[in-house]
Formats: C-alpha cells, structure tokens, sequence
C-alpha cells in the first residue's frame, strides 16, 4: 500500500476538506483519502503510485492548490502493535 501526502493550500473548513476528498475519489481507485484544513494537507492511501501530474490536475480543478507531494511505503499496523524492542 502506498500513502501519498500533497500539501493543499486554500482549505478554510471542513466542507473545503470534502470537496478535496470528493474529487480523489472520483479521479482514482483509492483506499481511503482524507484532508485536514488546518494542516493544510490530504492523505491518500491507494494499492499502487499514483500519478503526480493527475494528483495535481484534480485538486487544481477544484480550485485548491496542490503543492509538495510526498508517498511512500505504508504498512498498516496491528492493534497490538507497540514497535519492535531493542535488544
């Protein structure tokens, strides 16, 4: 799984964050997406990389604006997952 994380400028509540929400899920195959106004950010968990180019056309059309967009590997963790122990 990969969690993709775009700084978004122009979110000013939580109505901005749907919109941002609405159109990812509608321009992708994601897991889950969400968006927070006051950190100014969206995170995508999909299956596979998105497109960066596409990531930006969709929220631009929208009429936020994406900046830095940053993914990496995500693995989900288990309830009891407390970090491995050092020896």
């Amino acid at each position: 799984m990969i969690q993709t994380t775009i700084k978004v400028s122009g979110m000013a509540c939580s109505m901005c964050e749907a919109h941002i929400n609405d159109a990812i899920r509608g321009a992708f195959p994601v897991e889950k997406v969400t968006s927070s106004h006051s950190k100014g950010e969206t995170v995508i968990l999909s299956q596979a990389p998105l497109d960066e180019n596409a990531l930006r056309a969709a929220i631009d059309a929208t009429g936020y604006t994406a900046g830095e967009i940053h993914a990496e590997t995500y693995e989900k963790k288990g309830l009891f997952h407390f970090g491995k122990k050092k020896d």
